[in-house]
């Protein structure tokens, strides 16, 4: 049977630290539990590192997250050697905070680039350092000091963001919420999340699985490094932590 964890992240992004029960261990040595506040890897997010703490106070680091079958069943993966865990035990998690929080700005940062330039995204990865996001642009008649001008401007607008919940058929009679060119949201569950910024959501709404930060002001200084040409329709744009560079 399928393991169904209780993704504690969707609901609270700010989740550092929290006790989980043991619930298997699949073939791979994989840690699946009850409940976590381990994001695993999925829409460009890579997935939470951090450590469990066993109930007499040994540790085992966890080197990746990532989903099963369904994104409901999700996998802590430990690093090497690792003595693992017995099913029912009680375990103290601990995320990679310094890391998580990055990445959380960074996605954030991501989604207001879609909303300065609104063209069909044909992919995106975020990390910590440097993020991209690839739109379908055949005209690339931006700049990227344009670029990261707006986005500062939206970064200091200190608009909230937040997420709700919509039915599948309302994201159905709403298209245009899905910005991805390629990829739509998984169906099945009823029920799509929906990440939105600003009052009402009038900067923008769009399905989103990730982490975010509640404020775009805690993206902080963000900049585009440089906007690349990915084939004749495709523009690669690449955000970095930080003001632009003198050139």
């Amino acid at each position: 049977m399928m393991a169904q964890t209780e993704a504690l992240f969707r609901d609270d992004a700010y989740l550092r630290d929290g006790a989980a029960r043991v619930v298997g261990i699949n073939d791979r040595g994989g840690i699946l539990l009850d409940r976590t506040m381990f994001y695993a890897t999925s829409g460009g997010q890579p997935g939470d590192t951090g450590r469990f703490t066993r109930e007499d106070g040994s540790t085992i680091a966890i080197a990746a997250t990532v989903t099963g079958e369904t994104k409901d069943e999700i996998i802590h993966v430990p690093a090497a050697e690792q003595v693992l865990p017995e099913v029912g035990e009680t375990l103290q998690l601990a995320i990679d905070w310094e890391r998580r929080f990055k990445l959380m700005r960074m996605h954030t940062a991501c989604h207001l680039l879609s909303v300065i330039c609104p063209f069909p995204i044909t992919g995106a990865s975020v990390n910590e350092a440097d993020s991209r996001v690839d739109f379908d642009l055949p005209d690339a008649n931006v700049t990227k000091e344009d670029v990261t001008i707006r986005l500062m401007e939206l970064v200091n607008g200190d608009h909230p963001v937040f997420t709700r919940w919509i039915s599948e058929e309302e994201l159905e009679s709403n298209p245009g919420l899905v910005k991805s060119k390629n990829v739509r949201p998984p169906r099945g569950a009823g029920r799509i999340r929906l990440v939105c910024i600003g009052e009402e959501a009038v900067v923008d709404s769009q399905p989103c699985g990730g982490t975010h930060v509640a404020s775009t002001a805690e993206v902080g200084e963000i900049h585009i490094g440089k906007i690349e040409k990915k084939g004749r329709e495709n523009r690669r744009f690449r955000i970095r932590f930080g003001s632009l560079p003198a050139s």
